[in-house]
């Protein structure tokens, strides 16, 4: 007695079209999701920083001040401030004075959002004569101006230099930069600039890059919390949002709001270049096509192998063939190469330009 198998089914084309969707579903939500603040996005209308400037003297100074002979505007307001306090030299004493231990500076500083007065911040100096250093000097009192020309804070105290400096006849060394420092909590604001949060019952937020996906995104996601109509995005860069109009019920609210996660995209592929420091920074997701370099006595060639399936970098001089990378090439490789052979930085940067200009590089190239 034979027993008959049962019979299969194969699945149709539609059905393995779906069990592969479904599948692909899956793995994809079990994929750790990327996320990113509304506050990490974008910043509120109208609610930003204020650069201040200022004038100022640095004294206390170890011989290594202005040379009053080729700086004349340091002895000028020297004597301007001496003048103030009561102090008057005669004329002849005025032509002959050298001053070794006062630098002029110029003092900069960021007034924040919302600053009262009575508050503290930073300030930086910065050294407009030929002053050596700025190690161990004090900042005399000096008005800080907003681009009004009012006075919002007021600087002083002693500058912190990072570097350090010794000399002697026939040689010198130096680290790091002495002709500028700061002063932690060095100025106190004595006004306020009047910072509106919001217009009537809206809220605008402004996104740090303009993107219209991601503008949408955010919508989506402030909807889905606060409730739908809420927010509303004007265009690729501006959400508006309705708030309530009471300043502690619209601060609680905004609190809320900025802590809500928006599903982030990945950052666009993206090559910065500063060509007076040589630096290249590059984002993992910079890609490169087949292409073929010559600048100069350097030539690249970037390709595949006969098989296909592997990429390969080869670099020469005169024809040498002196580099040959496999196994899935990128932009780093190249440029590390091209390092390797002695190019500068204005070299890279040519080369660099010359793939975007040619389509080979996939990315944004941004030059600082």
């Amino acid at each position: 007695m034979r027993f008959s198998q049962p019979s299969r089914r194969i699945p149709t084309r539609r059905a393995r079209a779906a069990i592969l969707a479904a599948c692909l579903a899956s793995f994809a939500a079990s994929m750790p999701g990327f996320a990113e603040r509304v506050k990490d996005l974008a910043s509120v209308q109208g609610v930003r920083d204020n650069q201040l400037v200022g004038y100022g003297l640095v004294v206390g100074l170890d011989n290594s001040g202005d040379q009053t002979t080729q700086t004349p505007f340091t002895s000028q307001s020297v004597l301007n401030m001496l003048a103030q306090m009561g102090v008057n030299l005669p004329m002849e004493q005025v032509r002959s004075i050298q001053l070794k231990n006062v630098a002029a500076v110029m003092v900069t500083a960021m007034h924040p959002p919302f600053a009262r007065p009575g508050q503290t911040i930073d300030v930086t100096v910065s050294s407009i004569g030929n002053a050596k250093s700025l190690r161990g000097g004090t900042l005399l009192m000096t008005p800080l101006k907003g681009a009004d020309g009012a006075v919002y804070a007021m600087a002083q105290g002693s500058v912190v230099v990072a570097g350090a400096g010794a000399s002697a006849p026939g040689a010198q060394v130096q680290i790091n930069h002495l002709s500028a420092g700061r002063i932690p909590s060095g100025a106190t604001v004595e006004r306020a600039v009047p910072t509106r949060l919001g217009n009537g019952p809206y809220v605008v937020y402004e996104l740090h890059t303009a993107d219209f996906d991601m503008a949408s995104r955010m919508v989506k996601a402030i909807n889905r919390i606060l409730g739908n109509g809420v927010a509303q995005a004007l265009d690729s860069r501006q959400i508006r949002v309705t708030a309530p109009e009471y300043p502690d019920t619209r601060v609680a609210f905004m609190g809320r709001l900025e802590n809500i996660e928006v599903d982030a995209i990945k950052p666009s592929p993206k090559v910065v270049m500063n060509p007076r420091t040589g630096s290249v920074v590059m984002n993992q997701r910079v890609t490169i096509e087949a292409c073929a370099i010559s600048h100069g006595n350097l030539s690249v060639t970037v390709g595949s192998d006969f098989a296909g399936s592997q990429a390969a970098v080869r670099l020469g001089t005169d024809g040498i063939n002196l580099l040959n990378l496999q196994a899935g090439v990128n932009l780093a490789d190249v440029v590390k190469a091209l390092n390797s052979l002695g190019a500068n930085p204005q070299d890279l940067l040519a080369i660099l330009q010359a793939m975007k200009a040619a389509g080979a590089l996939r990315a944004d190239l941004e030059i600082i």
